[in-house]
């Protein structure tokens, strides 16, 4: 009979069979979410696309961009699990389980997005019969189905000493449908010597074929775009660009996913500022490159002003797309000044740092809304038209000064606070992703080369099939995390023992290579 730790038993084994009301409230919640969803797309399938926004030209939307971005949330798993696996970041082992749990939950519903917009949803087979190898549509149906044969196999490997320990450990007022469930999967599993050289085994080789395998899913998915002549799509970085701003919105699903479980679940003593110290340092690279790729993207569209180019580069800069175009250069400018700006603050600014609280800057922010939206009222209102210029100008001023303190103070707190700043920065990341996923995919089909313009506008069915697949996103998981311990046990146990071992190591001082050097001069005191 394997055992458990009484600490771990407590915190993560005891919950699962401990099921509360709020629980079942929110299952109710996104089960009707799904619901709906699902009676919108048999409206869908029955009366056709016309339903959608879709129409010629415009034959992707939100299905395709929501494809694009679930996959991204997928390369979490596949950055923590396998690659940090490989270099032996021990760091990784609390967040490992729910990394890889995301990474499944959001392949599978990605899949469904390629359902979603197809009419004739029955006809997937077809790729897969009737394909032709030339065809990246075939590579990435390919590459999704392996990515997500590989993801969760991984995440069974990775689960099978815990099922082992969940065996074991049942308490007798459980259900019995648990027991079943637990010895069937635990496949025999003991813990021997000759079972865990081989699952270490398994582990190792399945982590250096999943790399591949989900760079590959994102790369040949960037190819169905850039290997077409439509403006916007066709450049040779769009493959590498996909992979960057896939793992830059993975690691910022999984520190909301890992905070909130955090948090609801009591995982504070496993999941500590170390793990988002290191997510942090990882966020800053992604954060930096992805700059870099989207600078260079629009530059070259830019300096080339090419006919068919320019005015899809033209729609998201002034023009139509507008708005996301904006709103996601300024949600990454704001994720990237909270990881990078408040570990650059001179020593004068930090000393000031308990003035600014959080209700500080909470009136702070009224106070600057509020002089903002006088400022820019509308001329013709009565107390506007009171205001002399001289009142105008020192508003204009307070307003400036609001906003340099509300900078600086918002600052100074995401410095004494890295997990509140973290999740700020991860909200502003995932939002803006799937901006970004808007603007490569509808200013392009909206400006095709054979039609001058066309429109397209998500129809209410989109949406409600979009709030049900995101609902899956989160009730999948939601269920997963009762049945199985969101830590790795195993894992951790592991990690104690590797932690143990290393503080026991003495490590000796260096000693000095070469001849003792004698003093030039050598003063005696006289007798």
């Amino acid at each position: 009979m394997l055992t458990v730790n009484t600490r771990d038993k407590s915190l993560l084994i005891d919950p699962l069979y401990h099921i509360g009301i709020g629980f079942w409230l929110l299952v109710l919640v996104l089960l009707g979410i799904i619901g709906w969803g699902g009676y919108m797309y048999y409206q869908q399938i029955t009366v056709g696309l016309g339903q959608t926004g879709l129409n010629r030209p415009v034959f992707w939307g939100v299905y395709m961009v929501n494809f694009i971005f679930l996959i991204g949330v997928s390369m979490a798993g596949t950055l923590i699990s396998a690659a940090l696996q490989l270099t032996g970041a021990n760091w990784r082992r609390p967040i490992t389980r729910i990394a890889e749990t995301l990474t499944v939950f959001g392949l599978l519903v990605a899949a469904l997005q390629i359902l979603f917009d197809m009419g004739r949803p029955e006809r997937m087979i077809s790729i897969f019969i009737y394909g032709r190898l030339q065809s990246p549509l075939l590579w990435d149906a390919t590459s999704l189905t392996l990515y997500i044969l590989a993801s969760m196999g991984a995440l069974f490997m990775q689960l099978l000493p815990d099922i082992a320990l969940l065996r074991d450990n049942v308490p007798a007022n459980a259900p019995k449908w648990r027991s079943f469930l637990y010895r069937a999967l635990a496949l025999g599993w003991r813990g021997n010597r000759e079972q865990w050289r081989r699952l270490e085994k398994v582990i190792t080789t399945t982590s250096i074929l999943i790399i591949p395998i989900g760079v590959s899913l994102h790369t040949v998915t960037s190819w169905i775009f850039s290997t077409t002549v439509q403006p916007g799509w066709k450049s040779t970085i769009l493959g590498p660009y996909f992979v960057v701003g896939a793992v830059f919105s993975g690691i910022g699903m999984l520190l909301i996913v890992v905070t909130i479980f955090r948090q609801r679940m009591g995982l504070q003593e496993y999941i500590q500022e170390q793990q988002y110290r290191s997510l942090k340092a990882l966020f800053i690279v992604m954060s930096i490159i992805w700059f870099y790729f989207t600078y260079t993207e629009h530059l070259t569209i830019v300096a080339g002003q090419e006919v068919m180019e320019f005015p899809v580069l033209a729609s998201k800069l002034w023009g139509t797309f507008a708005p996301t175009f904006w709103g996601m250069v300024g949600l990454m400018v704001v994720a990237t000044w909270v990881l990078i700006v408040p570990n650059l603050l001179p020593s004068f600014l930090q000393e000031l740092s308990p003035l600014f609280s959080g209700q500080w800057l909470l009136g702070q922010g009224i106070t600057a809304v509020f002089l903002s939206l006088v400022l820019f009222m509308p001329e013709q209102l009565p107390f506007t038209l009171s205001l002399a210029p001289d009142i105008r100008t020192l508003l204009w001023v307070i307003e400036v000064m609001l906003l340099l303190a509300l900078v600086i103070g918002f600052t100074l707190w995401c410095r004494r606070h890295l997990i509140r700043s973290m999740i700020i920065a991860s909200v502003c990341v995932v939002v803006g992703m799937w901006l970004e996923r808007w603007n490569i995919i509808i200013p392009t089909v909206t400006h095709p080369r054979l039609v001058p313009y066309a429109t397209y506008l998500p129809s209410p069915t989109e949406l409600s099939v979009t709030a049900a697949s995101f609902a899956m996103l989160v009730l999948g998981p939601l269920l997963f995390f009762k049945l199985f311990p969101a830590i790795s046990i195993w894992e951790v146990a592991e990690g104690r023992v590797i932690a143990a071992a290393e503080a026991q190591i003495e490590i000796p001082a260096p000693e000095p290579v070469g001849p003792k050097r004698k003093r030039p001069f050598e003063f005696r005191r006289p007798n």
